[in-house]
């Protein structure tokens, strides 16, 4: 049972052709309790000593001051630099543990608060392969583009989201299967050129994905050769470097870098950014959300495939398997630090200098412009 909703409040109506259609306000969307949230998971980047200071402090702020049950990963119990402590014994014994692949927390957390950079709510993300806990994240990390929190006012903003109604941002993302043995089941089935049976195969992998599913080269010298389906109808074959499929929150990551618009995360979409493609007329493209792309080795493809899924869980495609790729259920809900346009802004200008350049002087004089010349 879910402890949380999102209220949406405000409805645009455009009338098309007699045809009625509700269009979301983004500020409507907005976090409610439907009851006082108990357990919070607190999830730090592994490997980083100046956040060990910080976690404490939010561990005993979370523990003494508001009685919640706090979460933690067994490997951040068992640093050295928290064992060692005599001071934060006391909180230490009260922490609950969880160890990933092992043991499953998915639904027992209220709360996701993440201490790090990008990659922390990335493997938050990865822990809720289902519905997915409010998450609350403080920049402490390299980038920073999906933190908007400031760690030094954390008392203060965690108690915000406490009383609710917060502003949250539904990043959308993948649901994606790697499936084997799809090839040889489509062609005996007969089916119509350019047509791929999305029933066939068998699923070897099942994932949700926040930012991005990449299938590359690898190692090998030869381009990659893959084809693409959407719904099950062949659109283009990729000769390149790879491709990338990501989701509107993934649009600032690897994509951005391969040459793809910046999507904000409330638009309902799919993105298609070939890497290094040998076209000189192949263009990131943007499909609409719910569509079922899929991504084979092309026939005549002279080596194999390798695909990552946000970074992690690589593995090799042969001839024969097929990358299934459509919008989850499940979205990540991420609270705002001031709304989801303004946050979102704020991050391109702070995090990636998006349209930051030396302002043109104004002229001394406009009657020395030549376009007031008689």
């Amino acid at each position: 049972m879910l402890g949380w909703c999102v209220s949406e409040h405000v409805c645009l109506c455009i009338s098309v052709f007699q045809c009625s259609r509700h269009i979301q306000d983004p500020a409507s969307q907005r976090l409610t309790w439907n009851k006082p949230p108990v357990n919070v998971l607190v999830i730090r980047k592994i490997r980083d000593e100046s956040l060990v200071e910080p976690f404490k402090e939010l561990c005993r702020f979370l523990v003494e001051e508001k009685q919640m049950m706090v979460y933690v990963e067994r490997r951040v119990v068992d640093d050295t630099s928290l064992s060692k402590d005599e001071a934060f014994g006391s909180i230490r014994n009260q922490l609950c543990t969880f160890r990933e692949g092992y043991d499953d927390i998915s639904d027992c957390i209220d709360l996701i608060i993440c201490l790090g950079g990008d990659g922390t709510l990335l493997y938050a993300s990865s822990l809720f392969q289902g519905s997915v806990p409010p998450v609350m994240a403080f920049h402490l990390g390299s980038l920073g583009f999906l933190t908007p929190f400031k760690f030094e006012s954390y008392k203060t903003e965690v108690a915000k989201v406490f009383e609710g109604n917060a502003a949250i941002t539904l990043r959308s993302r993948l649901k994606v299967k790697v499936v084997k043995d799809m090839l040889q089941r489509t062609i005996n089935g007969l089916l119509p050129h350019g047509h791929m049976n999305s029933e066939a195969g068998r699923v070897t992998l099942q994932l949700q994905v926040l930012n991005e599913v990449v299938v590359d080269r690898g190692p090998s010298s030869y381009l990659s050769n893959v084809d693409l389906y959407l719904d099950g109808r062949l659109i283009t074959s990729v000769q390149g470097d790879g491709v990338i499929v990501s989701t509107p929150t993934g649009s600032t990551a690897y994509a951005a870098a391969a040459g793809a618009s910046m999507i904000h995360p409330n638009v309902p979409a799919i993105m298609v950014t070939p890497i290094c493609p040998h076209s000189l007329s192949f263009r990131p493209i943007v499909v609409p959300a719910g569509v079922e792309l899929m991504i084979t080795l092309s026939p005549d493809a002279r080596n194999t495939a390798w695909v990552s899924f946000d970074g992690r869980k690589r593995q090799e495609i042969h001839h024969g398997d097929c990358i299934k790729i459509t919008t989850s259920c499940y979205p990540v809900p991420s609270i705002c630090c001031h709304d989801l346009v303004y946050d979102w802004f704020e991050s391109l200008a702070q995090c990636l200098h998006w349209n930051v350049r030396k302002r043109q002087a104004r002229l001394a004089d406009v009657s020395d412009s030549s376009d007031t010349e008689n």
